[in-house]
């Protein structure tokens, strides 16, 4: 479930926006929501997007997710302009090649957590043998094999994550976007979230987070913050230098 060998050729831009503009038509004002962003995510990218409440980052966010379409500007997914597509293009790009990670899991409860994971390979039509071969091959990723049979309300807060990055996973999606994927949990179940994210982009895998935690943030290995409708930086990430013994 990734997309390996990034670091030994060219890295190809998977989303290109420029000059974006986002305005919502409230009757008596406009709110300009995004003003003139550009922004690039190349493959195998880690970036993490932050801002104040009304900042921009939520319809950014939107935008990147195929959930809404630029008032004004360009948006190239894997070089296709989205804000020509209709609703069942933007509908068949969500489902195929971005994967989703919610703040609230959004699993069906009733569901086993076999069947979550499966429910894209539904609506892409693969055959029942090859999405469960498929969807327990990911639930394996996330280390919840042993899962595949309970429903969301038997499982931990951080283990009905995994599902949902499972879920996210399943398609092989060209970006994973995750909405603040560690805002429902404690601090040390989010802290193991942010290790699969991290072997997730080890994997190869590009990645998407939008965060208000600086936490959270520190796991990328870019940060694009947004104030007023705009980018206010792109910065990458400081690692720290890793210890003496960690070289031996």
């Amino acid at each position: 479930m990734s997309t390996t060998g990034t670091t030994a050729r060219a890295r190809r831009p998977i989303i290109e926006i420029r000059d974006v503009e986002r305005v919502y038509d409230l009757g008596k004002i406009y709110v300009r929501a995004l003003d003139g962003i550009d922004l690039d995510i190349l493959e195998n990218d880690y970036v993490a997007v932050m801002g104040p409440s009304g900042s921009g980052k939520s319809t950014l966010m939107n935008l990147l997710g195929c959930l809404d379409t630029p008032t004004a500007g360009h948006y190239l997914f894997e070089g296709e302009d989205v804000a020509g597509m209709d609703d069942d293009e933007l509908a068949d790009i969500r489902n195929r090649r971005i994967g989703f990670v919610f703040q609230s899991f959004n699993l069906l409860p009733r569901a086993t957590v076999l069947r979550n994971v499966e429910l894209p390979l539904v609506y892409a039509g693969m055959g029942r043998e090859e999405r469960i071969e498929r969807a327990r091959e990911t639930l394996g990723i996330v280390g919840l094999s042993d899962r595949a049979h309970h429903r969301p309300n038997e499982l931990s807060g951080g283990q009905r994550q995994r599902v949902a990055i499972a879920r996210a996973l399943v398609n092989n999606p060209s970006v994973i976007l995750a909405d603040e994927p560690t805002g429902n949990l404690d601090s040390r179940t989010g802290e193991d979230i942010m290790v699969i994210f991290e072997s997730l982009y080890r994997a190869g895998n590009t990645l998407i987070v939008v965060t208000h935690e600086d936490d959270i943030a520190r796991h990328a290995r870019r940060v694009v913050r947004l104030r007023d409708g705009r980018i206010e930086s792109d910065e990458p990430v400081e690692r720290p230098a890793p210890a003496e013994n960690a070289l031996r």
